[in-house]
Parts: structure tokens; C-alpha cells; sequence
């Protein structure tokens, strides 16, 4: 990776907006919920570039004009992990206990799809995290009791 991901400045930015909304970004609470715009938020606080292809790529101008992968947790999974070598943040699957302050990690309440987006804000053997839709900041993971499964994303840095 060429971009250092400042995962510092990710949990800061979480801090100051776990429980408040940007104004600079759509609240997307009516839209099925803000988890994943909020994570994507994060990760631009923490240095990652934009990609700017339209449809597959992973940015926000305003609301009618953004990539999916932006505000949604199945198109940012399949963004970050991506194997073409592309401009934006990179991440790769990885186990709840190997990650790291600033990771993500995701849910799914039926086991088919994962819906929902967390940013790590303590690593250790239950990761601390912040959140939208669902507010929080410090949230124990141990406390999701509703989830029925989970992955582990760890940003690796950034492509420019």
C-alpha cells in the first residue's frame, strides 16, 4: 500500500461523531440505516483516497451522487476486498481477535447477508466499537447478542 491509513484519526473522528450526525453527509437512518456512511466517514478521516469510478468505485459527493460501496455494507465489503489494484482503502478478512484499532467488522442478523458495519475502536478479545444507526461508541462487541455472525476486516492502508 502506498497510503498509510492513520487509524488514530479514524477513532477520533468516530469519538466526535458516534452519537452526532456530519453535516457534510446525507444521515441515511431512513434509508436503512447510517452504519456504513459513518464507517466510510472513518476511513476518509483516516487518510483513505476516494475512487471516483462511477458505480464500483467508493465516494460521496451528496446524496444522488455516490458509489454504492459508500453507504452500503455488502458494496464497501466487495470494494475494500477488491483484487484489482484500484485507488481507495484496501482490507482483507481476517478473524475478530487478530484486529487492530480503526478495523471493521460486520454483521448479520439472519446469516445471509451482513448488514451492518462497526469501526474498532479497542482491539483485544472483545473489541470495543463505534457505530451508527445503532449509536455508540465504547460498545462492547459481546453486547451485538442479536447477530448471528460476524467478519473481521483489516485495513491494510490505501491505493492511489
Amino acid at each position: 500500500m502506498d497510503i498509510t491509513y492513520n487509524r488514530q484519526a479514524a477513532v477520533e473522528y468516530a469519538k466526535k461523531w458516534a452519537f452526532l450526525r456530519n453535516p457534510a453527509f446525507f444521515n441515511f437512518e431512513t434509508l436503512g440505516g447510517d452504519c456504513t456512511n459513518f464507517i466510510s466517514q472513518c476511513l476518509l478521516a483516516g487518510d483513505m483516497p476516494m475512487n471516483f469510478t462511477p458505480i464500483y468505485g467508493w465516494y460521496y459527493k451528496n446524496l444522488k451522487n455516490r458509489a454504492p460501496a459508500f453507504s452500503s455494507a455488502k458494496y464497501l465489503y466487495n470494494f475494500l476486498t477488491r483484487e484489482k489494484h484500484t485507488t481507495g482503502p484496501v482490507a482483507i478478512e481476517c478473524e475478530i481477535k487478530d484486529l487492530e484499532v480503526g478495523d471493521i467488522i460486520q454483521l448479520t442478523f439472519d446469516n445471509a447477508v451482513f448488514t451492518h458495519s462497526l469501526l474498532v475502536v479497542k482491539a483485544g478479545e472483545d473489541p470495543q466499537i463505534a457505530a451508527h444507526t445503532y449509536d455508540a461508541f465504547g460498545r462492547k462487541l459481546s453486547s451485538y447478542t442479536h447477530a448471528v455472525g460476524m467478519r473481521g476486516l483489516h485495513v491494510l492502508g490505501g491505493r492511489r
